[in-house]
Order: C-alpha cells, then structure tokens, then sequence
C-alpha cells in the first residue's frame, strides 16, 4: 500500500483497508481545520489505484486476514467521476470476495454534483456508507468558517446521499461559533437542519484550535473565545433536546469531547441527558483539558 502526505480516517474505520482514491481535499478551506495542508489536492490515476487493490490482495493474502472492510481515503473520493467510482468498487468487491462494505467521506459540493441516479448507482455498486462534515446548520457560520456551502446547499446534499440509500453519517462541531447566543443560534440551527436531513449516525465533536489555521489563529489572538466544559456539555444538551430523528445513532465520544456519551435516540435521550447533568453537578466527572485531543 502506498500512501502520499497523512492520512486521516474516521475513528470507526479503525478495522478497513486505506485506499488512497484522492489525495488531500477538494475544498480545502475550512477556517477551523488543519486536514490535509500538507498536500495539493488530486484524483490519482486509475492505473496506480488498481495496482494498490492488487498490492493489498497480495499482502492480505499472505496474512491469511479477509479484508471485510475499506475506506476510500482522502478528504473526499465522491467527487470522482462516477465511472471511476464505479471501477473501483468492483474491483475492490471483486478482488476481496468476503467484502462486506466500502465507506468514504463525502463533500457537500461533491454530492451536489452528482445525480440521485448516480449516487444510487454508488449504493448498488457497493458503496455502503459517506461520512459528511456538516460541522453546523447555521447559514451564517457555514459563511464565517469558509465552509464552501450555504445552509440549504448543506441540506440538500445531505438528503440527497441518504435518499440514494447511502448509510449518512454526519459530523457537526460543538463550540464552533463561541459561548453566548451564538452558542444557542448554533445548535438549535444544526438540530433543525438534522431533523430535516435525517442522518441515521450523528457524530457531535468538540472544536479544539489547531496551530497554522485561521481559526487557531483567531483564538491566539483573543479574536475567538472557546467555550468551557460546562458550556460544551450545555451544547450537547440542547442538542438532544432538540433532535427529532427516529432512529438515531448519536456519538459524542471522541477524544475531542469533555464527556463521553454514545446511544440512539429517542430511547437513551433520558440516559443521556442524566449522565449530562450529573456532570455539571460534578465536574470532576469532565475529561481534563490535558487529556482531550484530535
């Protein structure tokens, strides 16, 4: 296998095959992320993605493991040509006859562009599942994090995978527009625009700066207050309060977060918020500063 610059995975994809589709990503100008700046974002030819199938076959093989699962790295492998997608897939599937799911993450402007027909080709084919970064459903801070989309475009390009019969994963971003009624404006945004988009996974993380991006630099400066533990886990209370998606299965548990919850809604909402209170009565239940990361 070869890879080119660092390469990024969802936490859940721990297990799958890397395939390197693309390398970097297509937008690349989120004011809050660091992903991919070490690399000029391009499709890789079709010739050395086969080769790479045939390398892991090979090295698998040897190993005697099944591959029952890949990811299509990088930031974004929809915005290949269908075709190409398609190629790829059967070659993976035929490659790999134990084969259970391919998964990849998906840009919003990526996803526009396709057709409902072409996605749901990508579903047939074997594409099971797209993970996409919604981060909010504010309209106003899509705009200030140079997320490349209004809120409607993000609506539809979600609803748009998970009508094909993608599996919709979906991350937003806790903390992301400060404390206040920016904090409130945010969250009941991105619980709204949920309820419409019906995902069925939801991934809530918590915004952390990371050095040599704006937004990082923005909070050096003093121009961009994080917010506390409290006011991340009163972030994620409004959230749950306000989710109205049967079924779904919602995370908070990756490193970034100050409290780990994980459950599927509407049947552990009650458990969840009661774990969240009992962190507020007691912070020393909270996750130390020192002890959260990307």
């Amino acid at each position: 296998m070869r890879y080119e610059g660092n390469i990024y995975r969802p936490p859940g994809e721990w297990r799958s095959y890397l395939l390197q589709v693309t390398v970097g990503c297509s937008h690349n100008k989120c004011t809050f992320c660091s992903m991919y700046k070490d690399k000029q974002f391009h499709i890789r030819p079709m010739a050395d993605i086969f080769e790479d199938i045939e390398m892991a076959r090979a090295y698998y093989s040897r190993l005697g493991r099944p591959v029952k699962r890949v990811f299509l790295c990088d930031g974004d492998a929809v915005i290949m040509r269908t075709e190409q997608l398609l190629a790829i897939l059967k070659k993976l599937y035929d490659s790999f006859p134990e084969l259970e799911r391919v998964t990849a993450y998906a840009g919003p402007r990526s996803a526009l562009t396709k057709t409902p027909e072409e996605l749901r080709s990508l579903r047939e084919a074997g594409l099971y599942r797209v993970y996409l970064g919604v981060e909010t459903g504010s309209d106003e801070l899509l705009h200030t994090i140079k997320k490349g989309v209004d809120a409607q475009e993000m609506l539809e390009a979600g609803i748009r995978l998970r009508e094909a019969g993608l599996d919709l994963w979906v991350m937003v971003l806790l903390g992301l527009a400060g404390p206040g009624e920016p904090s409130r404006r945010h969250i009941l945004a991105t619980a709204e625009m949920m309820n419409r988009m019906k995902p069925r996974h939801l991934s809530a993380l918590t915004y952390l700066p990371e050095p040599d991006t704006e937004m990082g630099e923005q909070v050096e400066r003093g121009e961009f207050q994080l917010i506390t533990g409290p006011q991340a886990l009163e972030e994620t209370r409004l959230l749950l309060e306000h989710l109205d998606v049967d079924p779904l299965h919602f995370t908070c548990d990756h490193a970034s977060n100050y409290l780990p919850l994980k459950g599927g809604l509407p049947e552990d909402r009650q458990a969840m918020l009661s774990a969240i209170d009992l962190a507020l009565e007691d912070q020393e239940l909270l996750r130390s500063e020192y002890g959260r990361g990307l």
